[in-house]
């Protein structure tokens, strides 16, 4: 069965769990064949801000880099947010075709901002311990997806990750340095998006054949995209 006709049989799905789920899910359909644009229908897209043509989430382009389909069908529950900082918790369905390749991803994230509010009013209210436990084990620092409202977003998050890790202004890495941070790159799945060389060699301050020498260095270059 072509990728096409595939995801087309998902298309009932994702207004099914809307309309069952209410105006706090939003459910994606997502065409992994092109991450730059891969939002094929969105229903509830208010929770992320996110429409159709929008680009894969950063987890989403990680679970791709690693091949993760081969080894689950699903990734369920866990924490996610919006670029404006709304809590979600998500969960995502590989689509696969009929050899076991990966054709897209449906993926339904829950907006908690209500829950959470209603449950710190009874907290307050009763006084009962615990509270801010969701926060406090899914801070950004433990939160693993992003939902980028465009490709220019996404790229931007996923470097702020790894500046954050390296924690070194780009104008005082080293080479080997420099060579760390296009790696944890690449295996974030950065590369597989359109304009991704240009983006990290202007963070970098460097060239784009520089940034190719990073990852050609320890024959990492896998499924970089040229611009």
């Amino acid at each position: 069965m072509k990728r096409e006709e595939l995801l087309k049989k998902f298309l009932p799905l994702v207004d099914f769990i809307a309309a069952i789920a209410g105006p706090h899910c939003e459910v994606v359909l997502h065409d992994t064949a092109n991450v730059d644009n891969s939002i094929v229908a969105i229903r509830n897209g208010h929770v992320s801000g996110r429409r159709t043509g929008g680009p894969l989430t950063d987890l989403g382009l990680k679970l791709l880099q690693e091949e993760a389909y081969h080894t689950q069908d699903i990734l369920v529950n866990y924490p996610a947010r919006t670029r404006d900082g709304k809590p979600l918790r998500s969960s995502t369905l590989f689509i696969k075709d009929d050899d076991g390749g990966i054709a897209g991803m449906l993926c339904v994230n829950v907006d908690l901002s209500a829950a959470l509010q209603a449950r710190k009013f009874l907290d307050d209210f009763l006084q009962c311990a615990g509270r801010g436990e969701w926060e406090a084990e899914n801070s950004d620092r433990a939160c693993p997806e992003t939902m980028n409202t465009s490709l220019e977003e996404l790229m931007l998050t996923m470097i702020g990750k790894v500046a954050g890790e390296i924690n070194i202004p780009p104008e005082r890495l080293s080479p080997e340095e420099k060579t760390c941070f296009v790696r944890k790159l690449n295996e974030m799945g950065f590369f597989l998006l359109k304009g991704a060389v240009a983006e990290a060699a202007g963070y970098l301050k460097t060239s784009e054949s520089t940034i190719y020498r990073y990852l050609t260095k320890k024959g990492e270059l896998k499924n970089e995209r040229s611009d």
